[in-house]
Formats: C-alpha cells, sequence, structure tokens
C-alpha cells in the first residue's frame, strides 16, 4: 500500500505530538568534562539533570527518566553560564570622546535601546548568562526595562542586573565639547549630585525606579607624577562618598566605584564599597585596603587594551601609560590576595567586535591558572553578586545556565572565545 505526502505529514506529526505529551519535562546533559565552578578539579562523563530553569542532580550515576529529553556532549568540556560583572549595554564603545558624544547627541535612547537588546543577545551567544551592567550613560533607566523584557521572555539576553544612572558630583562629568552655548542643558550621562542630602537623594531615587546596584564615579582627570606613579582628583569630599553607601546599605544594595588611583580608590574603600572598578593604578596601599575589608575587584582589562592605542593617537596617552604597568598592578592583587571578578566594560569596547571572553587571556598571561582565572567569571563573580549557589556553579539547585566548547580551556584558555553550546535557565539558546 503506497502512502500520500499528505499522509505522511499526518504521520509525522502524530509521532512529535507523541513525543511531545509523552516528555517528562527533564533534560538531561550528558557532560565529557566538566568543570562545575566550584571546584578545581575535572569531572569526567557526568549527568547534569535538569527540571525546569535549574540543575536538580549533578553525578555519574544520576538517573536518566524515560522520555527525558537527552542532549549529548560527551566530547564537550561543559562549564557554568559565565558572568561578566563589569557592562555597559547601553553603549557600542567609545575609544574617543566623539564615539560617547554621538551615542549621547544623536541616538535616542529607544534606537540605543534596542541597540542593546542586539548586544545582549551577542553577549548570550558568546557564553555570558548573566551581567551587572553599571550605568546607562545618559539612558535613563532602560536598562531596568531591559532586565524585565529578558525576564518576560520579550526578547533573549543574559539576566542583568542594573545600576541606571551612575552618580557623580555637580559638573565632574561634562561632554567633552565645551563649546556649547552655557544656556543650553546638554545631555548629561551621569546623575549629578552636590552634598550629602542630595547624595542620599539620588540612591533613593534610584532604588524606586529599579536599580539593584549604585555606581559611582569615585575620580577623575588622571596623571602621571615624575616617579612614574598615577594620581587623579577625587569627585566627592569623603562625606557624600559615606552618605551614598551609607544609604545604599540602608536600602540593601551595594556599590561599585569607578576608581583608578590612589585617590579614587582609597576612600571609596574606607566608605564601604563592596567593587573597586578599572583599579589599572592601585599601588600596594589600594591592595592592603581592598584585602583588609574584602572588596571585589573588576580589572576591565579587555577595555584598557581596546582604548589605549585609539586614545594615545587622539593625544591622551594615559590610558596607553597606565596599561604598560597593568600586569605588574594585577600579579600583585592577585598574588596579596585581593577577590578579582571578572569584568570587561563591555560596550566600553564594540560588542560585535570583541568577545568579552578575551578578558580570560590577558589573566592567564599575567599569572593566574585557567582554572583561577574561569572562577573569577563564575563563583567568584556570583559571590559578588550574592548569587551563590544560583549562577556561575553547576549543582543542584542553580540555575540550569550552562555552555559547552569541543575545546579544552585548561590547556588553551581562548577556548572560551569560541563557545559552541549555550543553555541559559534551561532553554538552549544556541547548539553548533
Amino acid at each position: 500500500m503506497r502512502i500520500t505526502t499528505a499522509a505522511k505529514l499526518c504521520l509525522l506529526f502524530l509521532i512529535s505530538q507523541s513525543a511531545f505529551t509523552q516528555s517528562s519535562g527533564i533534560t538531561v546533559v550528558k557532560a565529557g568534562r566538566l568543570i562545575d565552578g566550584k571546584s578545581d578539579a575535572v569531572k569526567n562523563n557526568v549527568i547534569i539533570r535538569i527540571e525546569g530553569d535549574r540543575i536538580v542532580a549533578v553525578g555519574p550515576n544520576v538517573e536518566i527518566p524515560a522520555g527525558a529529553a537527552v542532549i549529548d556532549l560527551l566530547n564537550s568540556t561543559v562549564l557554568p553560564g559565565l558572568i561578566d560583572a563589569h557592562t555597559h549595554v547601553l553603549l557600542q564603545g567609545d575609544i574617543t570622546t566623539e564615539d560617547y558624544e554621538v551615542q549621547v547627541l544623536k541616538e535616542s535612547i529607544p534606537y540605543r535601546t534596542l541597540r542593546a537588546a542586539k548586544a545582549m543577545r551577542t553577549s548570550l551567544m558568546h557564553g555570558f548568562t548573566t551581567l551587572r551592567d553599571l550605568g546607562t550613560e545618559a539612558a535613563g533607566y532602560a536598562d531596568v526595562d531591559l532586565k524585565k523584557a529578558v525576564q518576560n521572555g520579550v526578547i533573549e539576553g543574559p539576566r542583568l542586573i542594573v545600576a541606571g544612572l551612575a552618580i557623580n558630583a555637580t559638573g565632574r562629568y561634562l561632554l567633552s565639547n565645551r563649546d556649547f552655548a552655557w544656556e543650553l542643558k546638554m545631555p548629561k550621562g551621569v546623575q549629578e549630585i552636590t552634598g550629602i542630602d542630595e547624595g542620599r537623594r539620588a540612591v533613593r531615587e534610584q532604588v524606586s525606579y529599579g536599580a539593584d546596584w549604585i555606581k559611582v564615579y569615585a575620580d577623575q582627570s588622571y596623571y602621571q607624577l615624575p616617579d612614574g606613579s598615577f594620581r587623579s582628583i577625587q569627585n566627592f569630599t569623603k562625606e557624600e562618598m559615606q552618605a551614598i553607601v551609607d544609604q545604599a546599605r540602608m536600602l540593601r544594595k551595594k556599590v561599585a566605584a569607578h576608581a583608578v588611583t590612589r585617590d579614587g580608590v582609597l576612600y571609596a574603600v574606607e566608605a564601604g564599597v563592596s567593587t573597586i572598578d578599572h583599579g589599572f593604578a592601585l599601588d600596594d596601599d589600594c591592595i592592603r585596603a581592598m584585602v583588609a575589608k574584602g572588596v571585589y575587584w573588576c580589572p576591565t582589562i579587555t577595555v584598557a587594551d581596546y582604548v589605549a592605542e585609539g586614545r594615545a593617537q587622539a593625544g591622551n596617552s594615559m590610558n596607553k601609560s597606565m596599561l604598560e604597568r597593568l600586569p605588574v598592578v594585577f600579579a600583585k592583587a592577585h598574588k596579596a590576595g585581593v577577590k578579582i571578578a571578572f569584568g570587561t566594560d563591555a560596550g566600553g569596547f564594540d560588542w560585535l567586535a570583541v568577545n568579552q571572553a578575551r578578558e580570560f587571556g590577558f589573566m592567564v598571561k599575567w599569572g593566574m591558572s585557567p582554572m583561577q582565572a574561569i572562577h573569577t567569571a563564575t563563583t567568584v563573580a556570583a559571590e559578588l553578586l550574592d548569587m551563590k549557589g544560583q549562577i556561575g556553579e553547576i549543582s543542584p539547585g542553580a540555575f540550569a545556565d550552562i555552555i559547552a566548547t569541543n575545546e579544552d580551556p585548561l590547556k588553551d584558555i581562548s577556548a572560551l572565545e569560541r563557545v559552541g553550546f549555550v543553555m541559559k535557565g534551561g532553554r538552549v539558546i544556541k547548539r553548533e
């Protein structure tokens, strides 16, 4: 008996429907090599059982229920989804001040938000399932909307932890073109404050709009002394910085400080910030203070490398000079026990041109083992975000954020720039 094409299609549909209705709602990942984000040891031939968006069991003898969807990664190295703890999804690269000003002055916030959605999708496809986004740079609270859009399934992207508008002192964050007429109210990339009361008000306002973290610009105007050390100008008084941190703590929020030299780092650490971001010119006093207070460092090496040459050609060689010293600073901080969390400042570089995972290569070259570097983007970053046990590890109870590469990142850390499999919250996003 001959079966018509229509009958074949109908039969295939019925079979697929039957398979769907018989599915147990359980997914199983077979991992050939597992780096779980917590241990220094690699586990071989491990089964990861997932129900919904969470991992429920991990081990060599985990039961595979009938009807479970099975994903075979036996020829791959499997890791937790990566965490980048310093990004700007609403920026698309700013080597020069003109790059920045074009985005702030010529692109509307809706347009920048659409571009951000594309950047987030790119980041997710590279294996980054969680981002801490530290400032919208004149885009209001569009980051809060992007966070909600991901949570509600409107767009596909990493889960976001957001900071809204960063805080700076009045007059300390101007557009570089000072030729605008003074009557014009030009956009500001930050929320400006003067005095303790305004600092507290800014924190309260930002939290009311949905900020998860508070971001402050602790210093700027960097310069180099004859002895080779770097200095800067503090943006706040000590009292203003303390008020911001105290108010954030009252609202159960943490503070991230953009700080580059000792002038910005030391008073920010003393006030009680949780992270120093950039810190290209940390000195021995900074390192000791950060270790004593348990402050995390997001070194953002990738952006330092990305902007150095272009800014030098434009007449500002400070980033290039700091980059030359950064390997020594990094090695010294690592050896001293500073808690280093993975943070790239993506958005300061072009999301489409540079893979965030490039940061790992610098870390390994400058003194970390590949496993230590991986931990900066898994358990260390998860602890920074107060999400230990939920992200950055493959263990029961954690979100099913899983990536894989066909290479061994412990032999060649650049393998993490070639991730072929991405799962976020139990959903397969990429499978090559």
